[in-house]
């Protein structure tokens, strides 16, 4: 089998075309089976996030891909023209390996992010809910979430913060230790804003005070945190009482100096102040910076912070690089082995049915013996064997992850006359697969079916149109 990967992600195609290709959680077990009834597919996972939708399927043939886009120009009823240069396809070693770097979230647009490690967890384990993975995928995708959770420990690639409101909440924690308790005056609204007020109240920040020219803008931003709306004209006696400000505002000079603060910190009692700046034009005054228990921090240095953990972060990069070529390694020596299963449980059963036959001529031939007798007469038969045939079968296994293990194993098939065993095996494969493609087949109808029953008459149109 073949293992491809087809799919969209954030780099090769804007949001305006991803939303069109996005599975619906509900709809996500019958995109699955629908999927697996793909001409050539004979397993399948579905990844869906918000950045990226690939398709992973085995395949009994190459090249599959014009089935894969079929699908997609079925499923989501877009002509496969508005969508063929945003699809990228990766066929076998390129595609294991993208598993393992998306998994590991190398791929994502924050490097070693870790919240693509559940999401690919959670659409294998609905895949094996569904029935439309086997023993290829099993094996793939538990090694891919396992060495995911591996380089993330032994890495901590996912530790240090690489946004800029993050970077905020991580230099807030070397001056307090902790939120906890905290109060945090935002001035002005913006969205910058927002996020870095949002980590620093999910780390135990305890009041928001949102102060802001206008002041239904500041209640909406409020609101979100359960927090206390005001105008710029109180900001002096909320400045009083804040442990930290957040200010991102249009203003074209400074909404604090260093003489007005001067006067506040005289009330405030050596209590530190954590002032962050996210405007550009600055809203504090530099000078604030030098003033005693005022700890000021601007765009530039927070972009400092986040560039040093990038750095980090790429470093991290490089050793999960290595553990990836390892585990695909790994997979490909599993992989060699899958042929000799089949080859081997031939020569058994080919060694079981001679035993069998050989026992029978034996009782015609000594009728006169006794239970015991033959029990001991097949047992040691038996032993003899299982002995030949245990070196044979350990060799051929060594054999097949060798370079040219394909070879190796043809010829064992040939020593040992296993031609017909195997297409006997082969045949009776193939009907058992085609009596579940039925059934598949039936159930999907019958989906379809309930779905358009229960309709109203134009919803019922729509249900047909797109079986």
């Amino acid at each position: 089998m073949h293992i491809v990967v087809a799919g969209l992600n954030y780099r090769t195609a804007p949001v305006s075309i991803r939303e069109k290709f996005t599975f619906a959680e509900g709809d996500l077990p019958l995109a699955l089976k629908e999927l697996k009834e793909t001409k050539s597919v004979m397993e399948c996972v579905v990844v869906g996030t918000c950045n990226r939708t690939e398709l992973y399927v085995a395949v009994d043939r190459q090249p599959c891909a014009h089935y894969l886009r079929g699908f997609i120009e079925k499923w989501f009823g877009v002509p496969r023209g508005e969508f063929q240069e945003h699809l990228y396809v990766y066929e076998n070693e390129k595609a294991i390996e993208h598993l393992f770097r998306v998994t590991s979230g190398l791929d994502s647009m924050v490097i070693g992010e870790t919240q693509i490690l559940g999401q690919v967890r959670d659409a294998f384990l609905l895949a094996q809910r569904e029935k439309t993975t086997g023993v290829l995928f099993n094996t793939l995708f538990k090694q891919a979430v396992t060495m995911a959770k591996r380089a993330h420990f032994e890495t901590g690639i996912g530790e240090n913060p690489v946004s800029v409101s993050y970077a905020a909440v991580e230099l807030g924690k070397r001056i307090f230790g902790s939120y906890a308790h905290k109060k945090v005056l935002i001035i002005g609204a913006g969205k910058m804003s927002e996020l870095t007020v949002k980590h620093l109240y999910a780390n135990g920040a305890d009041k928001v005070i949102v102060v802001n020219r206008t002041l239904s803008r500041a209640q909406e931003l409020a609101d979100k945190f359960r927090g206390v709306a005001s105008t710029m004209d109180r900001l002096m006696a909320h400045l009083e009482e804040a442990d930290i400000v957040i200010s991102s505002t249009g203003a074209a000079g400074y909404v604090l100096t260093a003489e007005q603060v001067s006067c506040i910190l005289q009330r405030r009692r050596s209590r530190p102040l954590f002032m962050i700046d996210i405007a550009v034009p600055r809203d504090l005054d530099p000078r604030l910076g030098e003033m005693p228990n005022v700890f000021l921090y601007d765009i530039d240095n927070l972009q400092s912070l986040v560039n040093s953990h990038l750095e980090e972060r790429r470093k991290a990069a490089v050793q999960i690089e290595k553990m990836i070529s390892e585990e695909m390694a790994a997979f490909e020596q599993w992989t060699k082995t899958l042929g000799v299963s089949p080859v081997i449980q031939a020569l058994q059963t080919k060694a079981a049915t001679i035993h069998e036959e050989t026992m029978d001529s034996l009782m015609k031939k000594l009728p006169d013996l006794d239970e015991h007798e033959l029990k001991v007469i097949r047992k040691l038969t038996k032993s003899i064997v299982n002995q030949m045939l245990r070196d044979p079968i350990v060799r051929i296994k060594e054999m097949a992850a060798e370079r040219h293990g394909d070879d190796a194993l043809d010829m064992f098939t040939k020593i040992f006359a296993l031609e017909e065993p195997l297409a006997e095996q082969k045949r009776v494969e193939q009907a058992v697969r085609k009596q579940e493609a039925e059934a598949a087949q039936d159930r999907i109808k019958e989906e379809l079916l309930s779905k358009v029953r229960a309709a109203a008459p134009a919803e019922a149109l729509d249900v047909l149109a797109k079986a």
